[in-house]
């Protein structure tokens, strides 16, 4: 059997034999025309093919270099010691790849980490792998900043298998017929709530609302004794949280906020409308929840305290809950409407394209160890998020994982109700527009047809240049 080290050149190999052909690099964003005339984001022109003697002459340089080392970043954006967990499996791959070196550096949470990638991509210096907000792919292509990882997925197709990653997950890596990130720390917005407050407010505490009626009937009888009935956060990702009640009022099942290639924004419509309102309304309306933009990050906080009874957040906090919950809590699916709906969300791994082909080939290596099934396994029993392969299920540490915790198992068996997670090219300027929009809707500055009138005009805007 071939050693990690020779793994690794052959993959070197590959990569600089692609690179050679130009055809590593040349289809991430397609011609001008796909991508809206965007300067920088055309293909280069491709370079003579690498011959043999060079490609081996490379690789015997390679195998006495010291060992390849790689800066890889990534965040954190749930409580919780998740830091200690990501870098022990950093120091895990080192001891069985003693041939790769990997600097593991936290880069707070996900705006904090894409503004250090940007910043790191304009000067030429990104770092060789992170992981990434799925929505930034085409941000990412925009700056021409990615490789797609097609070749190292079938070089490795029986090893990878992409076919055992969970299809909600994979629905958001690719673009332009290329597969651009591998999915890593994903989620879905689940329903968290307080047993005891149940008991106390006459509620069944193993029957969690199931639609939006119960939903406003139950967090009505739980405001009271001093505690929220619910909490939605409305700041930082309140165009994450719009997506999940627009998809569960829409009629149609496969309704999205988006078009499927990143040039559309599709934010002003009736049932959209509809959706904002009910959000407003919880609030305004129903005196169900506080009013105003709730906190994201003190949303859990305020769980975990007992000062809501229930919360609409990530299922990347069902770790810190568990761990810091003093009370019994249980966890249940998104409440429909028309129909169960969530957006995925959470990062992915990327691999840079200003580095050299060796670290290409060696961040394909740390790609792989770190979405295998045992890692996932590892990483999802350690943090909440979803374990991003079927296999993952399959190990000893998820099967007394979610023996022991089956609360688990419930943003996964979500997922046949996921989709993508708002991604469109200028992405940050899109989604800025709609969350902007739902703040001012949810603070009282204007009404609900208002702000999805503004956020879609201005999303036209920031798209216009991709549609000509």
């Amino acid at each position: 059997m071939a050693t990690r080290k020779s793994q690794l050149l052959l993959g070197l190999g590959l990569v600089l034999a692609l690179t050679g052909c130009g055809s590593a690099s040349n289809n991430q964003t397609g011609s001008t025309q796909e991508n809206g005339g965007q300067s920088g984001s055309s293909a280069p022109a491709s370079s003579a093919p690498a011959s043999v003697s060079q490609v081996a002459s490379t690789a015997a340089d390679a195998s006495a270099q010291d060992p390849v080392e790689l800066t890889f970043y990534y965040p954190v954006n749930v409580g919780g010691p998740l830091t200690k967990v990501v870098d022990g499996m950093a120091a895990s791959f080192m001891k069985g790849h003693p041939e790769i070196k990997v600097n593991a550096v936290y880069t707070g949470n996900y705006g904090d980490n894409t503004v250090k990638i940007q910043a790191g991509v304009m000067s030429k210096q990104p770092p060789d792998v992170a992981v990434m907000m799925s929505t930034e792919l085409y941000s990412m292509l925009d700056l021409d900043a990615i490789v797609p990882l097609d070749d190292f997925i079938a070089k490795d197709e029986a090893e990878f298998n992409k076919d055992d990653l969970y299809p909600a997950f994979v629905e958001d890596t690719a673009a332009n017929g290329h597969t651009y990130s591998v999915p890593f720390q994903r989620s879905t917005i689940i329903l968290y709530y307080n047993k005891d407050m149940f008991k106390a407010a006459g509620l069944d505490p193993e029957k969690p609302p199931t639609n939006w009626g119960e939903l406003v009937d139950y967090a009505k009888k739980l405001n009271r004794d001093g505690h929220a009935g619910l909490e939605i956060p409305g700041n930082d990702d309140s165009y994450w949280m719009f997506q999940m009640l627009a998809r569960q009022h829409a009629s149609d099942p496969k309704q999205s906020i988006m078009g499927d290639d990143g040039k559309k924004a599709i934010f002003n419509t009736p049932e959209n409308v509809e959706a904002l309102q009910f959000w407003i309304d919880l609030s305004k309306k129903d005196k169900a929840m506080p009013e105003g933009i709730i906190d994201w990050a003190a949303t859990p906080t305020d769980f975990i305290e007992g000062k809501t009874a229930m919360m609409m957040h990530t299922s990347g906090n069902l770790t810190n809950v568990k761990n810091n919950a003093k009370f019994d809590f249980g966890v249940a699916f998104s409440p429909a409407d028309k129909q169960y709906g969530s957006p995925t969300g959470g990062g992915n791994l990327y691999i840079f394209k200003d580095t050299s082909a060796e670290k290409q080939a060696a961040a394909w290596e740390f790609v792989k160890y770190m979405t295998a099934p045992e890692q996932a396994a590892l990483f999802s029993s350690s943090s909440g998020y979803i374990g991003v392969r079927k296999s993952a299920y399959d190990t000893d540490v998820m099967k007394a994982y979610t023996a022991s915790f089956p609360q688990a198992l419930v943003a996964r068996d979500q997922l046949p109700y996921a989709f993508r997670e708002l991604s469109t090219h200028n992405h940050g300027k899109v989604s800025s527009a709609l969350t902007n929009q739902i703040q001012a809707a949810l603070s009282g500055k204007t009404d609900a047809a208002s702000a999805l009138k503004t956020a879609q005009e201005e999303a036209d805007k920031q798209l216009a240049a991709f549609n000509k």
